[in-house]
């Protein structure tokens, strides 16, 4: 994690998730792109491998996903005062504009302007998912394990075509990687 000190890796953690969760719309799978974009790519304080476990991690805990990512990458980068730091600043952004937009609701909800942008705003949204549904992909074939691979593919499958209740493909995919890592 370099030579900057852990009050030093606070404040950036901090200020990236803050940053982060005050421009990403569109849920929590658009952050863990942007996440993976700032601490693996940007600052090199978690690899590839690792981001991989805390988009799992993330995805089957309870609760909003960019929070649960926050909460992984903060222990990673800082122990509990990174988790702090992290959620802090994943949470302050969605609540100060939660509490704004619910004071000033019937005039958002009747805007055709705001309609307009967030319509936009959902395109931006479905191309930012598909880059991280693309970047998982990728690296889960480059690992080249054909166990990983098949899990992916089925559980495509399994989700989109035989319409199986999400939870039982976590429930399964969880098994088989525990099984694996048995052996």
């Amino acid at each position: 994690m370099g030579k900057i000190s852990k009050k030093g890796r606070l404040k950036t953690l901090f200020l990236a998730t803050l940053y982060l969760s005050a421009f990403t719309f569109g849920g929590g799978y658009v952050i863990i792109t942007l996440l993976k974009n700032k601490f693996v790519d940007e600052l090199k304080w978690i690899n590839e491998d690792e981001m991989l476990d805390f988009v799992a991690i993330s995805q089957s805990a309870p609760g909003p996903i960019a929070v649960n990512g926050a909460i992984v990458i903060g222990y990673k980068v800082c122990g509990i005062p990174g988790i702090l730091c992290a959620v802090l600043g994943a949470v302050i952004p969605p609540f100060v504009i939660l509490t704004i937009i619910s004071a000033f609701y019937n005039v958002f909800r009747s805007n055709t302007y705001i309609e307009a942008i967030l319509c936009g705003m959902k395109s931006g949204v479905g191309a930012v998912i598909v880059s991280v549904v693309w970047d998982m992909v990728v690296g889960i074939i480059q690992k080249r394990d054909a166990v990983l691979i098949a899990i992916m593919i089925i559980s495509f499958v399994l989700d989109y075509y035989c319409k199986v209740n999400v939870v039982l493909i976590i429930i399964a995919t969880i098994i088989v990687g525990v099984t694996k890592s048995i052996r």
